[in-house]
């Protein structure tokens, strides 16, 4: 064929086949042409190689060839079965079983490979095989000549008949498809047959399920009558789908061949699931050699340099159609991905076989947050009905409501604010005390307690998947082991090897010393002929210098950015104020602080959403450019950098309110200005409580909203509707002749690739920093974050079943890096909740009030107490009112928000003793607070195991019954041994005389027997219960 023309030449030998001598005649002719017209011929002249692995042979006629592998010895097993590499007649497409198996309809399709390709006209024939399209046999139309332009195309073609062929040399079969609907795209098929699974299982070390059983213990008494009972209560909740025998549990072993008496290896097909299947491909893909490739290893390199387009397991079908036709995808979609399914319990299980570990732990965390989100979302709208129902009882707010108190203010800006009256402050003051009551105190104690309880309610859980899923001997330097360099770091390292290559020949030729002309040539393509380079050179930290500087540049850079918006959005509020306060609008001049405050909310949540897409992509950017050396830390730097900077994105804007906004606005008289008549912003009289809870609101409720419907539903939904629309114009450049219905590996091609879990999980930890960070200024932070995962987990079920390609399977034990996230962010809310209680709320300027002010411990007069006299003639020149007279009446003292001494004072305007007192006692509430809760958080971690005691008991019960096994088996194969020798010596005594040869044969024969039956008890006996 045209694919395997001049480039499989050179890499393996060939012969002719008997009965094919004008072909035989053209490769002798052919060996002695130029380098040139050898690439000329092989296009002018499509042909099948013949070599010693490969032996064409045509089966009924119908152009099909196929391709015996002679004998591939791998570890003691030989390779029996043939695989075919053809393009297929159209008229044997009814056959395929919807793409899922290979052309014969037995063999299943592990996995795909996908490239691109220049057809050379538009009747559907591929320039890449040429087969029959009939029943008969037609002679193959000439390709046109090879144009320049077709070289880089030629040099692809040349890495992939390589790359293929270390494939077939590795035990794969592969079967080829370029006559598809998708236009100028080459399909690959992979089949791995039982003795690679076999070899590669054993080398990977997959825990298999064994035929021996055992018992698991399970509750009694009055435990076991409150597990049925909420079982049966329960089982509305749990989906439709096949559930594991909770009695009986399969013993687990790393497959081993030696040892395949016990496995049930009766249905071989079956025996290992078609993710495992995929893995196993996946992971020969990734260690396969290709010299011509820019880089040394995998089909990553190959995908990197554009030999490939993409490489992909497949689904087991389509999500939806004929319901007879059952699949786990289908299942899936049905039992889990669909919005109405939202109160149902996830299928884990499932997800678990059909995705991977990985993602299943993501969902399985998902799931747990999500379900003990509603006791603390219950709490929270106790809280919140709390200060509903006690806000006609909130004295201070009735004292600031209150017009018989006719308290002045002092101008909320200078000039075109005039003096205004406290009572207009009443809806806010009202407001405040929904959030900002005693029980706000309490629900924060309790959310810290919350988040220490769902850490260790996770790690059971975790440790309970681990031992259900066969994960207790899964360990990550394991993992690790099996991690293969990146396609960039490898690119890095021959680049730098060359590099020193070409300095050595510099000083060579510098020295007058000649180098052999071909030397240079052969030590480029040394380095570059599948040699592992990463063993022997390295990237040093002075080669990644340049990219440190970068990132902490490029850092730095941004968080100053973010800074600057948060700056600029200041400078807005302070305009706008200053706007209204001139407006003739009397409802504006009531509201200013709401509208100043929700339009400016708005603004800072469009900048985030923007700036979260654009951090995302420069974090990336940033760790690409580190070139970090596996997969494992690519993913670990680019976590962190995009944590960084989405962190301070989205919290910076509420960190100012809560703990800068008024802290520095100095007082009438001596005002702290950013820009000359801009001065800085003061709180409400109510405090700044209300306005981080409005704050939080709604950057906390849009993001979830616009993130959820644009860019988890609508993008993608876009995008799938470019790809169709492409597909579709591209599908018209062909003829009907090759029309046809599209397989499953065309329909999973376009699909959206697998990104990885980092977008999920950092939605998600944001989310957790909203809930847990400032809960004590929004208690209905919970009740939020609860709706939104409810529609979070089907919307990404949803996605994972019908918008994506299969990810390939990846084993884990936990979360990763996430767990020390979440750990790190439930210590900073401890800390940050203490400093909004104390310093952002009024809870504690009450209470000192309450103690030490108030004749009789209440807290009339509290609002008198917390502000501070000024005479209006000290205002300083230029920021008078325009309209003194606004309040109908001239104004000689105004009030406003600090514990200052009055201007009749001797140390007017100073600090009073009230300021010191109050201050002295939010510190110590930040103290008592934190290691209070702290401790108390510990404490929780310490009374709860991480590993539950019933499944630490079945672990040690798991290995102790696989060791007296082992034993027994050693044990029997001894006694074997002592029963062949004993039989043997006894015979030779009584028949040494007589004829040796028969007596010894004989007890031989009978030991034998008697072995092989002990043995085929081992390997024909069903499960065993032990």
């Amino acid at each position: 064929m045209n694919r395997n023309g001049y480039s499989l030449q050179r890499l393996c030998g060939h012969r002719t086949r008997a009965g094919d001598t004008s072909r035989g005649e053209d490769k002798r002719n052919t060996a002695v042409l130029p380098e040139f017209q050898k690439k000329q011929q092989s296009f002018n002249q499509p042909r099948m190689l013949q070599n010693e692995m490969h032996c064409p042979i045509q089966i009924d006629k119908k152009g099909v060839d196929i391709i015996n592998i002679k004998g591939i010895e791998d570890i003691g097993y030989i390779q029996h079965e043939s695989m075919i590499l053809n393009t297929f007649p159209t008229e044997q497409d009814a056959k395929k079983p919807h793409g899922l198996y290979l052309q014969d309809g037995q063999r299943h399709v592990d996995y795909v490979l996908v490239y691109q390709y220049k057809k050379a006209n538009r009747k559907g024939v591929s320039t890449r095989h040429r087969g029959s399209m009939g029943s008969h046999q037609q002679e193959p139309e000439p390709d046109p000549p090879l144009q320049p332009s077709d070289f880089p195309e030629d040099d692809k073609r040349m890495r992939r008949d390589e790359f293929e062929l270390n494939l077939l040399e590795s035990g794969l079969e592969l079967e080829s498809d370029e006559e598809t609907k998708a236009y100028g795209l080459g399909f690959v098929k992979i089949h791995a047959p039982w003795h690679v699974l076999c070899r590669e299982a054993e080398f990977l070390k997959i825990k298999m399920p064994t035929k021996r059983v055992y018992e698991v213990k399970q509750k009694t008494g009055i435990l076991s009558k409150l597990s049925n009972i909420g079982y049966k209560m329960t089982s509305p909740l749990r989906p439709k789908v096949e559930e594991d025998d909770a009695t009986f549990k399969n013993l687990s072993y790393p497959f081993s061949r030696e040892r395949k008496h016990l496995f049930d290896l009766s249905d071989k097909d079956s025996f290992f699931s078609s993710t495992t299947r995929s893995t196993i491909v996946y992971e020969i893909l990734k260690r396969t050699t290709c010299s011509k490739a820019k880089y040394s290893m995998g089909i990553t390199s190959l995908i990197a340099s554009g030999v490939y387009a993409a490489a992909y397991p497949l689904h087991d079908g389509h999500y939806s159609g004929d319901p007879t036709e059952q699949n786990d995808r289908k299942l899936l979609y049905k039992e889990w991905a669909r919005y109405g399914m939202f109160y149902k319990f996830q299928p884990l299980d499932l997800v678990r076989k059909y995705f991977g570990e990985k993602i299943a732990f993501y969902f399985a965390w998902l799931g747990v947050y999500t379900q003990l989100l509603i006791p603390a979302s219950t709490v929270g709208i106790i809280v919140f009905l709390y200060g509903c129902a006690t806000v006609d009882q909130n004295i201070p707010s009735m004292e600031m409501c209150d017009e018989r108190t006719n308290i002045t203010m002092c101008p909320l800006c200078d000039k075109t604010c005039s003096y205004w009256k406290l009572s207009t402050t009443c809806a806010i003051a009202r407001a405040s005390h929904l959030f900002d009551n005693p029980a706000t105190v309490f629900y924060s104690i309790f959310m810290a307690l919350w988040a220490a309880m769902f850490m260790e309610h996770w790690k059971r859980c975790q440790m309970r998947l681990i031992y259900k899923w066969d994960l207790t001997g899964f360990e990550e330097d394991e993992e690790r082991l099996k991690d293969h360099p990146r396609p960039e770091y490898e690119a890095k390292v021959l680049s730098k090897v060359l590099k020193k290559e070409l300095q050595k020949k510099e000083e060579r030729l510098s020295e007058g010393v000649e180098e052999h002309p071909n030397k240079w040539k052969n030590r480029v393509w040394s380095a570059m002929a599948g040699v592992k380079l990463t063993e022997k050179e390295k990237l040093t930290w002075r080669d990644r210098t340049p990219a440190y500087i970068t990132n902490i540049v490029a850092v730095l850079f941004m968080i100053g950015l973010t800074f600057a918006i948060v700056f600029g959005v200041i400078m807005y509020r302070i305009s706008v104020a200053a706007v209204i306060a001139v407006s003739p609008d009397p409802y504006a001049k009531a509201n200013v602080r709401v509208i100043i405050t929700a339009t400016a909310v708005i603004i800072n949540l469009v900048v985030i959403l923007i700036l979260d897409e654009v951090y995302g992509a420069i974090a990336r950017w940033l760790t690409v450019i580190e070139i970090p050396k596996t997969d494992k830390n690519f993913e670990e730097k680019l976590i962190f950098k995009a944590f960084l900077l989405k962190f301070v994105n989205a919290y910076t804007p509420i960190f100012y309110v809560a703990f800068f906004k008024g802290r520095f606005a100095g007082r009438p008289g001596k005002y702290t200005y950013i820009f000359p008549h801009m001065r800085m912003e003061e709180c409400a009289p109510g405090g700044c409580l209300m306005e981080l809870c409005i704050q939080l609101s709604i950057i906390m409720l849009g993001k979830q909203l616009i993130q959820n419907n644009i860019f988890e539903i609508g993008i993608p939904k876009m995008k799938k509707l470019i790809r169709y629309l492409k597909a579709k114009r591209a599908a018209k450049l062909e003829t009907d002749k090759n029309s046809k219905i599209p397989q499953q590996y065309e329909i999973d091609y376009n699909l959206e690739p697998f990104a990885g879990l980092t977008p999920e999980y950092m939605e998600m930890i944001i989310q957790f920093g909203f809930v847990t960070l400032f809960v004590a200024s929004f208690p209905l932070a919970p009740l939020f974050a609860l709706l939104n995962n409810v529609i979070e987990i089907r919307l990404d079920a949803k996605k994972f079943t019908s918008e994506l390609r299969r990810p390939d399977a990846t084993k884990a034990k936990d979360i990763g890096i996430w767990y020390d996230i979440l750990r790190g962010i439930g210590k900073l809310a401890v800390i940050i909740n203490a400093f909004v209680i104390s310093f952002t709320s009024g809870f504690i300027p009450r209470l000192v009030f309450m103690y030490l002010y108030s004749p009789d411990n209440t807290l009339h007069g509290f609002t008198n107490n917390t502000l501070s006299y000024f005479n209006v003639s000290h205002l300083e020149p230029g920021s008078e009112p325009l309209e003194p007279m606004a309040l109908g009446h001239k104004v000689e003292i105004c009030r406003y928000i600090d514990y200052r001494e009055p201007p009749w004072s001797s140390q007017a305007y100073d600090l009073s003793k009230a300021f010191w007192s109050v201050l002295a006692a939010r510190l110590a509430f930040v103290i008592i607070f934190q290691n209070l809760v702290m401790f108390m958080s510990d404490f929780v971690d310490w009374m709860i195991p991480d590993i539950p005691k019933e499944i630490s008991e079945r672990m040690s019960k798991e290995k102790s019954l696989l060791v007296d096994h082992f034993l027994k088996e050693e044990q029997t194969k001894l006694h074997i041994v002592e029963v062949l020798s004993s039989q043997e010596k006894e015979r030779t005594e009584e028949n040494i005389d007589e004829n040796p040869k028969e007596n010894d044969e004989e007890p031989v024969a009978n030991c034998t027997d008697g072995a092989d039956s002990s043995r085929s008890q081992l390997i024909n006996s069903g499960p065993e219960v032990i």
